[in-house]
């Protein structure tokens, strides 16, 4: 009959225990990834970085350690592109697994940042002579809104921009518009000349028949007042349409 083994038998080889020790963990496959991209941005410069990469030294700051280039290429899967990304809404953004409120916020505060900086481009000019600016701004703040939004550019008598107001938020394709309330709040700003401008949330910024009657009761309302309507936009995530353009009015 076999003798049970010994205390002394049971325990591990010291030798293969500190071995067992000193063996390093595996690195993960990012490992460095981080720093490889820094390296890269500092010397190519950000605009040589696709978006997803782009996206993802944004995200550094927000997730201070992982892999985060999946993430980076889920959320412009999810919304098309950069500039989706970041025009997309707090909810929307929190639909994506690994985005909670924190990053949400950190994304929103790029888009922040873009639409000032168009708008401070469209401010300081004649609204007239600096028409790429304004089609710049109108998109960045629009292109990706999920519901339509009825805004007016109010001008004085120079051109240049008084304010710029939302004057209706409504649903997926409809925004209620009131040529009353748009006359009332020019003639409040003592306002020369408006631009109207919406978003179609489908993408495509082909004005509809609606729009149409809709701008022509604008015009009509303004016409008494002397108060001009220069335009209006429809921004689509596919271009802008102009009325003026399109020999609407």
């Amino acid at each position: 009959m076999d003798s049970p083994p010994s205390v002394q038998d049971a325990s591990p080889q010291p030798d293969l225990w500190l071995a067992a020790k000193r063996s390093p963990k595996p690195k993960p496959h990012y490992a460095g990834h981080r720093d490889r991209l820094r390296e890269r941005a500092l010397a190519g410069g950000l605009a040589a970085l696709p978006d997803y990469e782009l996206l993802e030294l944004h995200l550094f700051r927000s997730i201070p350690r992982g892999d985060v280039k999946p993430l980076a290429k889920q959320l412009l899967a999810r919304f098309g592109s950069l500039a989706g990304v970041l025009g997309a809404a707090p909810e929307e953004l929190k639909t994506v697994k690994g985005v909670g409120d924190a990053l949400a916020l950190d994304l929103k505060l790029l888009h922040e940042a873009a639409l000032r900086t168009a708008r401070e481009a469209v401010g300081k000019r004649p609204v007239i002579s600096s028409w790429a600016a304004l089609l710049a701004y109108v998109k960045t703040a629009l292109a990706h809104e999920a519901r339509e939004q009825f805004r007016v550019l109010f001008l004085d008598k120079k051109n240049q921009l008084i304010a710029d107001e939302t004057m209706n938020r409504g649903t997926v394709d409809h925004a209620p518009v009131y040529p009353r309330e748009v006359m009332r709040r020019a003639l409040e700003l003592s306002a020369s000349a408006v631009i109207l401008v919406h978003n179609h949330p489908s993408g495509d910024p082909t004005p509809s028949s609606a729009d149409i009657d809709m701008t022509r009761q604008v015009v009509d309302a303004g016409r008494s007042l002397r108060i001009a309507v220069h335009d209006h936009l429809v921004v689509g995530r596919e271009g802008v349409a102009s009325f003026k353009a399109l020999g609407l009015f």
